[in-house]
């Protein structure tokens, strides 16, 4: 089309349209061609926990095996420090190219803003969702010596007894402390948390006859369990878990909607591009469904839960509001 000055006023506006047209699309071609050219490099997983636990093993098989789905390496990064607010807050503010991404914990996305006075990122606003990867069910479990062998017969005692009956978990504010919290909460059962600085410490304590309880996840009480020198009481997910068919949910034992699983899902800085976002959930639902990492998520305790980024967010934003009430009720601080 060709523009004039003598051209009349409505086609003097289609040509400044047109105009301006072109000259958005191309100032939007080098960013189209950026995107659909991603990944042109390897992407870092920030992971903020130390290397060697459950956290850090699911993390790399994750990695591994969207590296070979996306033709680019995902390099872990262990960023370990203060209950993993350290490594979530880099990728907060990392660049939203999709060449970094978080590890993402319920312990740190939506209980830490609670526990600590301030924690350096904002879990709704800082960060985009690209999907849960997968649930760990938790688990109370007693000394064979315990004289409770049920979910009641164990708040029963608790109330019976003077001091009530303490329970170890891996630390103040992580995921079973305030399932701990939410038991006593929703039950009126008498129980005394006792922090460790980690679950092994606290189920050699059990297996020791130290402490009565301890609320950890399955896969590190389930041998103790089959071998009989642990007694299981519940399980706190929604159904029975695989590991363990035999033992009774929280919601079977009597406690109406009781669910509280430690999950961990991945996610991206805020603003990352739609197409990135989307080619990285895609192929984090291909992961997830291929059997053999099923398999391996599921030795580590974790069931796969493939499922949109709304419903991660969604997620997130429940156990945030819920969590936030268990943690002023039991006045949890760690700071």
């Amino acid at each position: 089309m060709t523009c004039t000055p003598h051209a009349r006023r409505p086609w003097l506006t289609r040509c400044l349209g047109a105009a301006a047209a072109l000259g958005l699309s191309l100032l939007q071609a080098p960013v189209l061609a950026q995107e659909s050219a991603w990944p042109s490099k390897p992407i870092r997983l920030v992971v903020p926990f130390t290397p060697g636990g459950v956290t850090d093993t699911s993390g790399r098989l994750i990695a591994e095996h969207l590296g070979r789905r996306l033709g680019q390496q995902v390099v872990v990064d262990n960023r370990p420090g203060a209950s993993g607010n350290i490594g979530t807050s880099l990728v907060a503010q990392a660049a939203p190219d999709g060449y970094t991404l978080v590890l993402g914990f319920d312990g740190t996305l939506v209980i830490n803003p609670h526990v600590f006075a301030k924690v350096p990122f904002d879990t709704l606003k800082d960060f985009a969702p690209v999907g849960k990867i997968g649930d760990a069910a938790l688990i109370l479990v007693a000394h064979p010596g315990v004289p409770a062998k049920t979910l009641q017969e164990v708040i029963a005692l608790s109330q019976s007894q003077a001091g009530g009956l303490s329970y170890g978990t891996s630390g103040t504010g992580g995921t079973p402390h305030i399932g701990g919290e939410l038991l006593a909460q929703r039950t009126g059962a008498r129980l005394t948390h006792v922090p460790y600085k980690g679950g092994g410490q606290a189920l050699t304590d059990v297996l020791g006859g130290s402490i009565p309880l301890v609320y950890t996840a399955v896969a590190g009480a389930h041998g103790h369990v089959k071998s009989g020198r642990l007694r299981a009481i519940a399980v706190s997910s929604l159904q029975r878990s695989a590991a363990l068919p035999e033992v009774p949910t929280f919601i079977e034992s009597g406690v109406p909607d009781f669910t509280v699983t430690s999950w961990v899902g991945l996610l991206a800085p805020a603003r990352t591009p739609a197409p990135v976002l989307q080619r990285l959930h895609v192929e984090l639902q291909a992961v997830l469904n291929d059997p053999v990492v099923k398999d391996k998520l599921l030795a580590m305790g974790i069931d796969a839960s493939p499922g949109t980024p709304e419903q991660f967010a969604e997620q997130m934003r429940r156990d945030l509001a819920r969590y936030g009430q268990v943690v002023k009720a039991a006045n949890i601080r760690l700071d």
